[in-house]
């Protein structure tokens, strides 16, 4: 089959889907039309704004659709004439059976974990907090429980124990965008094979994560709050009542202290240094930020505040 008759549809809305997006629009593959979230009020002045995909999508002229009910009859009639014969999905929202088994070659997600491990919303963010050192993407036709559809391909990827969600996100998100390429380029050549995915192995999940998830307990080991932090940095930031303000805190190191304080509390060590006690030591804490201000280095909120 010609890369321009496989008429693909591509649904995703963050920034981690453009590359997937960009990548098969610059290897010449038909994306007849995009499916994005609706646009949202963003900033002081609340007007509203494109999601990275739709940013994406209009800059090369392809059509855009933003159904805020993905179970609509008239959102379902819509996808129909497009014709499309493969639909795929980059960090989107659940799909009804009506829409994933529209497609004469089915529908198939990239997901950004090594699955069945790391299932759910937020697989980079709870790889980091586990303290895993490898991770990686994989393809799957989609089916009616959630990330468990066959595989079609993986590929790995090693945590280095300084990354953040921030970094790895990137590295992931190009990795991924190769691996949509490849995916679709053995779709259409019918050269791909399926594994079934082991529920024997899906040990760990990955939930979506809430403000109550993100607080920090400085009562476990400082490895742990070590990994937790930069598991949530950049986004959604671990956070702490530190003296009964809020910080959200954007990097730590372990340090070689002893303390003989309860867990959780802080003392400054000097000019520049912010020391917290651990279950088992403390941690120093490099980046953060009083609520209502700006993020900033231990060193500089140190000129002009005081803890």
């Amino acid at each position: 089959m010609e890369k321009r008759h496989l008429k693909i549809i591509f649904m995703g809305t963050p920034e981690f889907a453009v590359g997937s997006l960009q990548m098969l629009v610059e290897h010449g593959f038909n994306v007849v039309v995009v499916i994005t979230a609706p646009d949202k009020p963003q900033g002081r002045g609340q007007k509203l704004a494109f999601s990275p995909v739709k940013e994406f999508a209009v800059s090369r002229n392809i059509p855009v659709l933003q159904p805020t009910n993905l179970k609509s009859p008239e959102f379902h009639e819509k996808l129909k004439k497009y014709k499309a014969n493969l639909q795929v999905v980059v960090a989107f929202r659940m799909l009804p059976e009506v829409v994933w088994s529209m497609p004469e070659f089915g529908t198939f997600n990239l997901h950004a974990s090594l699955l069945p491990q790391y299932r759910g919303a937020a697989p980079i963010n709870w790889a980091i907090i586990n303290g895993e050192r490898e991770t990686g993407v994989t393809t799957f036709f989609i089916k009616h429980e959630i990330d468990t559809g066959s595989i079609i391909l993986q590929e790995k990827e090693i945590i280095d124990e300084k990354d953040n969600v921030g970094t790895l996100y990137q590295r992931l998100m190009e990795k991924g965008a190769l691996l949509v390429l490849k995916t679709v380029e053995q779709i259409r050549d019918q050269t791909y094979t399926l594994k079934k995915q082991d529920e024997t192995q899906a040990l760990k999940s990955a939930p979506k994560l809430f403000k109550e998830d993100c607080q920090i307990d400085w009562a476990q080991s400082s490895k742990k709050v070590y990994d937790f932090v930069r598991g949530l940095s950049p986004y959604p930031a671990a956070w702490a009542e530190i003296n009964g303000n809020t910080y959200k805190i954007f990097e730590v190191k372990i340090v070689e202290k002893t303390m003989n304080e309860v867990p959780g509390k802080a003392i400054v060590d000097g000019k520049d240094r912010i020391l917290v006690k651990t279950g088992d030591g403390a941690v120093c804490i490099l980046d953060l930020q009083l609520q209502g201000k700006k993020r900033m280095k231990a060193e500089d909120f140190l000129r002009g505040n005081t803890l």
